[in-house]
This record gives structure tokens, C-alpha cells and sequence, in this order.
């Protein structure tokens, strides 16, 4: 009896040391396979700062892992260049940016707010329109809308990059499905019955505990908006009034024989500091946002 149950512990022992063996392995395997796709996706932008750095002969010359000495060469020639404004591009990019994130993060949680706690006729249709919508591409009414703004006066503006954002329907329908799954109808009614307003309800109890789902949207809309180069482009005219991603192509299709690729590189760089600054302060609601809106229940 004793020998039997010593051959069990021993065949117990084995099966832990090759569990923890085979978990080990696979803890590995994970660790290498991230470490991978960490590189690839940081030496992009490792290769970006070092040709930043360098002037167009040694960006010619192929990729060095060390940087140049023409940084601030790079960055003087660009700021001083009159046909490309960075500074007003850089601000333009940042207004149009910032406005739309917060019309659309707002609006659109308002309206699917209003999907998720009216119980209406045409609640579902309402609903399946944003859907088909969502689904159909800027360019079939870009030039219908260009018309548009044109007849209104605002083709050569920046309101017609930043008004639209009103109606998202991507945002609403990533706050309808949070809303589904983390806004408990009890505590709308709870304050219906209390005497609380639709908008006060709204804003003081509904949108704080939507955080998570309005940073993650926050950041899509400031990212979207900043690289958005097609609608700017069929819109603005004025020098002044460009943003960032235009002028981007205007230096880069410049006369190949006064092509500067530092100069591009440089601007490129300039072009991306904002936005991985948001993603490295907010980071942290992404993925706790995104898995929490696309999953309902």
C-alpha cells in the first residue's frame, strides 16, 4: 500500500514538472512572439527619428542605426520654408482635431443615449439607419458635400472639417453597445423619478460612467481627424489654413531636383508627436474600453 502510494506521488510530481515545464515553454513563446511585434512596430519609428536626423545624401545612402548631425539643419530649413506654413498647419490640425473629438465623442453618446433609454417607434429603425449609414464610404458624397459647402460659403473654412463630426455614426454605435452592457437602466429611472432632468441626467450621471468608452472614441476621433488628408484637401485653398497632412504631400511632391527628404522626415516627425502623446497619457482605456463596448451582455 505505502509503495503504491509512493508511485503515485511520484507520477503526480512528473505531471506538475512537465505542466509547469510545458508552461514555461509557452510563457516563452508568448514573451518572444510580443518582443517581435514590439520591434517592428517601434523601429518604424526609430528609423523615422534617425532619418529626421540625417540630410538627403546619407538618407540616400541607405538606413544607418546611428544618428546625423543635421537635426536642427532639418528643422530650420523647414520652419523657414514660406511655402510651408508648419506652424499654422500644426495649429490647424490641432483645432479641427480637438473640436471634432469632443462633437463627436458628445453628440454621439447623446444619441445613443437616447436610443437606449426612449422606448420609441422607430427605435430600431433609427438605430439600423446609422448602421447602413456607418457602412457607406466618404468619397460616394464627397462631392456633393463640397458643393455644399461651397454654396454655403464655407468651401476654403475649417468648419466643414470639424461640424460633421456631430453626426458620427461609428461613435454611436460603439456608446450604444457600452451602453448595453455597463449602463444599468434602473439608475436613468432611479433619477427620473428623483426629479432629475433628461440633460442633467445625461451629463452628470450618464457620461461619467461612460469614461472609458468616451477616451477610447476620443482618441479614434483625434487620430482620424489629424490624418485626415481627402476631405481637407478637396476643401482648403489658402495657404494658412492647411493642415498638417496636406502639407505633408505638398513637400513631398516638390521638384525632385530641390527635393529635401530630411526636410520630409522632419515634418513627418512633427506630424506624429501629438498623437503618441495622447496614445501614451490614455493608453490605458483603449483596450479596457474596446473590449468593453463590442461586448454586449
Amino acid at each position: 500500500m505505502a509503495e503504491h502510494t509512493v508511485s503515485a506521488k511520484r507520477a503526480s510530481g512528473k505531471r506538475g514538472d512537465n505542466y509547469r515545464h510545458k508552461l514555461t515553454l509557452s510563457r516563452a513563446g508568448c514573451y518572444i512572439v510580443l518582443a517581435i511585434i514590439c520591434f517592428f512596430c517601434l523601429f518604424f519609428f526609430y528609423m523615422l527619428l534617425i532619418n529626421s536626423s540625417r540630410n538627403t545624401f546619407q538618407i540616400q545612402q541607405g538606413f544607418s542605426f546611428l544618428p546625423g548631425a543635421s537635426f536642427g539643419i532639418n528643422l530650420t530649413n523647414l520652419l523657414n520654408d514660406a511655402n510651408i506654413p508648419v506652424v499654422s498647419g500644426v495649429l490647424n490640425s490641432l483645432i479641427v482635431s480637438s473640436i471634432t473629438a469632443c462633437l463627436a465623442v458628445y453628440f454621439s453618446a447623446l444619441t445613443a443615449y437616447a436610443i437606449f433609454a426612449y422606448d420609441f417607434k422607430l427605435r430600431n429603425f433609427a438605430f439600423t439607419l446609422i448602421l447602413l449609414i456607418m457602412v457607406m464610404p466618404t468619397q460616394i458624397s464627397a462631392v456633393g458635400f463640397v458643393n455644399q459647402m461651397e454654396k454655403m460659403g464655407l468651401k476654403d473654412s475649417l468648419i466643414p472639417l470639424f461640424l460633421p463630426a456631430i453626426a458620427s455614426p461609428v461613435v454611436v454605435f460603439f456608446m450604444k453597445q457600452y451602453m448595453d452592457s455597463n449602463l444599468p437602466i434602473e439608475i436613468v429611472e432611479a433619477a427620473r423619478i428623483d426629479g432629475c432632468g433628461e440633460f442633467r441626467t445625461f451629463n452628470t450621471i450618464v457620461l461619467p460612467m461612460m469614461k472609458p468608452a468616451v477616451a477610447v472614441q476620443a482618441i479614434f476621433a483625434f487620430v482620424g481627424a489629424w490624418n485626415n488628408f481627402f476631405i481637407p484637401a478637396l476643401l482648403l485653398d489658402s495657404a494658412n489654413k492647411k493642415t498638417l497632412p496636406i502639407l505633408i504631400m505638398q513637400l513631398r511632391s516638390a521638384d525632385f531636383l530641390k527635393f529635401d527628404i530630411g526636410k520630409v522626415y522632419m515634418l513627418i516627425t512633427i506630424a506624429i508627436i501629438p498623437v503618441v502623446i495622447i496614445y501614451f497619457f490614455l493608453s490605458k482605456y483603449i483596450v479596457g474600453g474596446v473590449t468593453t463596448g463590442s461586448v454586449k451582455g
